[in-house]
């Protein structure tokens, strides 16, 4: 009896403990998810170069102080505000009101940014220099060297200047003519438009001549009467700009151009220079995408020397990153490459000759960590384990034998020390936010630095579920799935199914929150949904024909693949089928367009945000390479220009576009209502003024918000 009478409260606090359980908020799923309600992490967390120490910011009261430590050291105090600017007093430096970012991994100075001024400061001498004034420091471009020189563009034109001495290196800069950006639409992995060489005294840039692009008109509508601001947008098929690469020898003020030959509709990409920067080496692509040369070119000529070696593939070749010269041997680089069908590293020598394939298999290279401090191990992250994970492995250039160095499944952030004797790894998976834990990679020792709790622990929810299922073809396809909340077996849960499906892009991940940045599915499961994200065919990591298998036909293999997810969404019984939503964004919206008028009647709504509609009107560098031309293939572009299928639509489908997206622009949506008013078809349109090709900041809550009662509309 006294059992009774004890149980009965134990069983009231469990049920009031469970109603006391907290349900997202749209504000926690898009905003809160990046900040309170994201797991706690180690600040800025790095290396001190030249140590096996790292370094932290940690808020102490109302002041935030760099915390460091090591294997053999506890964390203690670094740095307080305080004795920074004493540091920088006694460099002649203003001082900082507030902890600044600082870099402390790369050099023996510290690069602290002060007041908009990027500034070097030498901790063991107290010497201090600026390295970019604020006033140039705040320009699009601008780039220091290691000489001391600073690139940077005014007036359009480039610049060049040292201990307060500038030299105007080009004159004809305009809205036409542009000097040292970033060109090909960033395609090739293009980041930014200059590249010192290792003296930091010769400096190499891009200069793109787009006159003889068209203007295509994006509408300002903030200045009264709204004004039109032009882009140069070249459009698949028609004329593109011209990219040549000019090179500046600072010290003498000599200005040449590589002679990168014919034809001008050419890619120039990788630009990397040789150890003693006599050479510059620059993967060269053609128009097709399908025939790269490796060349190499007289840096103080600008002559063409020779050619490496040629990758050639009957679909497309996609260089993205630049040769490595080996640390310890200026006659060997590391080339990477998918000619195999996977990503992986080839050593070369500077004659064109490859000596051996460093790394083979069926997964991906995904990143070049760098090598150790004497440059006989190289440090890399593959998806070796799993597509979904990643992990940090070292291999021996020597003996050419990998060695995994992280461990759990899961996704490993890493840095490596400059010796490559310690690893910060950074580690998640969908079950724990996160782990911060140092690694030596000689005894595989671990010390945790940091265990995160779970920020979500107060709420109704559950993790989500990693599964696979098969294409078509027999391909493992990923999913994520989380069930709703409160879930009741035997009940029947509508259906939101979010993708993307096309390249450089890869939404399921043995992540925390299973790689999505918010919250939203989660917000979404507590409502009563049961939500799906899929990688289809075409997505990122899986090979190069997983994704080469859209060529041509883009969207094909994804409604494919999208059909296999429907069915097993129908295997499960507690999936109703007949209340499905579909979302994507950019190519995703372009997939799902392409869903609801080629696969009618199987979701009842969906939503596409930013949506390719007409593969005509999207950019020369992406639509070719996966399209060819639409002069070379007229069947594929007619086969994917999704307003001739308007009048197939049924359900309901809502259309979001930025205002001012550069990227999709507003053409692709406009043409599909204007074909959907014509035959008679209702869809649903929303824009975001002031907006580009992203919601972002405050506005994106609202989106979702706009989403979310489409769906909860449509669905319920």
């Amino acid at each position: 009896m006294k059992r009774l009478i004890f149980a009965v409260p134990l069983i009231v606090m469990a049920i009031s403990g469970v109603a006391r359980q907290k349900q997202l908020t749209m504000e926690d799923a898009m905003i809160n998810a990046r900040g309170t309600l994201a797991p706690q992490n180690l600040s800025q967390i790095q290396f001190i170069y030249g140590t096996e120490d790292y370094v932290y910011a940690k808020r102490q009261g109302n002041e935030v102080v760099w915390t460091s430590g090591s294997f053999k050291r506890p964390a203690h105090d670094f740095l307080t505000l305080g004795q920074l600017n004493a540091k920088l007093r006694a460099g002649s430096l203003d001082t900082a009101k507030a902890m600044p970012f600082i870099q402390f991994n790369q050099g023996r100075e510290w690069i602290v940014m002060l007041n908009g001024s990027k500034v070097a400061l030498d901790p063991a001498t107290g010497r201090a220099r600026t390295l970019l004034e604020a006033s140039v420091a705040a320009r699009g471009v601008a780039e220091e060297s290691g000489a001391g020189y600073v690139a940077y563009v005014d007036g359009h034109n480039l610049f060049v200047s040292r201990s307060g001495a500038v030299k105007q290196v080009t004159t004809d800069g305009s809205e036409d003519i542009v000097y040292a950006s970033t060109v090909h639409r960033e395609e090739f992995g293009i980041t930014k438009g200059t590249f010192w060489s290792n003296n930091g005294k010769i400096l190499a840039f891009y200069r793109m001549d787009q006159s003889m692009v068209t203007d295509y008109p994006i509408i300002d509508w903030t200045s009264r009467p709204a004004k039109n601001v032009n882009i140069k947008y070249p459009m698949a098929g028609d004329k593109s700009h011209e990219v040549t690469v000019g090179v500046y020898h600072a010290e003498t003020g000599k200005l040449v151009y590589l002679k990168t030959g014919e034809p001008a509709e050419q890619y120039l990409t990788n630009i990397a220079w040789s150890p003693d920067d006599k050479y510059i080496y620059i993967a060269v692509l053609n128009r097709g995408q399908d025939h790269l040369k490796l060349n190499q070119y007289d840096a103080v000529t600008g002559d063409f020397v020779k050619t490496l070696f040629e990758e050639k593939d009957e679909k497309y070749v996609e260089p993205l990153v630049p040769m490595l010269f080996l640390k310890n041997d200026p006659g060997k680089f590391i080339w990477q490459s998918n000619r195999d069908g996977w990503n992986h590293l080839y050593l070369y020598d500077v004659n064109g000759k490859m000596l051996k394939q460093l790394t083979s298999g069926s997964w991906e290279v995904l990143e070049v960590k760098g090598f150790d401090a004497k440059g006989g191990r190289l440090f890399y992250v593959s998806t070796e384990d799993s597509p979904v994970t990643r992990n940090l492995y070292v291999l021996n250039l020597s003996s050419g034998k990998s060695a995994r160095l992280t461990k759990g499944s899961g996704v490993h952030n890493t840095q490596v020390s400059s010796s490559g004797n310690t690893v910060i790894d950074n580690f998640s998976n969908v079950e724990q936010p996160r782990i911060v834990q140092l690694l030596e990679t000689g005894s595989g020792k671990e010390k945790t630095l940091l265990t995160a709790a779970n920020p979500l622990a107060g709420y109704a929810m559950a993790n989500s579920t990693i599964f696979t299922f098969k294409s078509k073809t027999g391909d493992d396809l990923y999913g994520s799935l989380y069930k709703p909340e409160g879930f009741e077996p035997g009940k029947k849960y509508p259906v939101i199914v979010y993708w993307y499906g096309g390249s450089h892009a890869q939404l399921v991940l043995n992540s925390w929150n299973a790689g999505a940045g918010d919250y939203w599915f989660r917000y979404m499961a507590e409502r009563g949904y049961v939500v799906l994200t899929i990688d289809t065919r075409g997505s990122d990591n899986r090979g190069r024909a997983f994704e080469q298998s859209m060529f041509r036909r883009v969207g094909d293999v994804q409604m494919e693949d999208m059909l296999s997810a429907v069915d097993y969404l129908k295997a499960l019984p507690y999936a109703d089928t007949s209340r499905m939503g579909l979302f994507g964004w950019s190519f995703g919206g372009f997939d799902t367009v392409d869903f609801m008028v080629s696969h009618p009647g199987i979701f009842k709504a969906a939503v596409a945000g930013g949506p390719v509609i007409n593969w005509q009107f999207y950019e020369v560098m992406y639509t070719e390479r996966y399209m060819d031309t639409p002069q070379e293939n007229p069947e594929g572009y007619a086969a994917t220009y999704l307003s001739n299928k308007a009048d197939q639509l049924k359900g309901k489908l809502l259309l979001i576009h930025g205002l001012q997206d550069p990227v999709v622009v507003q053409q692709h949506s406009v043409d599909f209502v204007k074909k959907a008013v014509d035959k008679g078809v209702q869809v649903d349109y929303m824009i975001y003024p002031g907006h580009e090709h992203n919601v972002t900041g405050k506005d994106r809550t609202h989106l979702y918000q706009k989403v979310t009662d489409y769906f909860i509309q449509n669905l319920n």
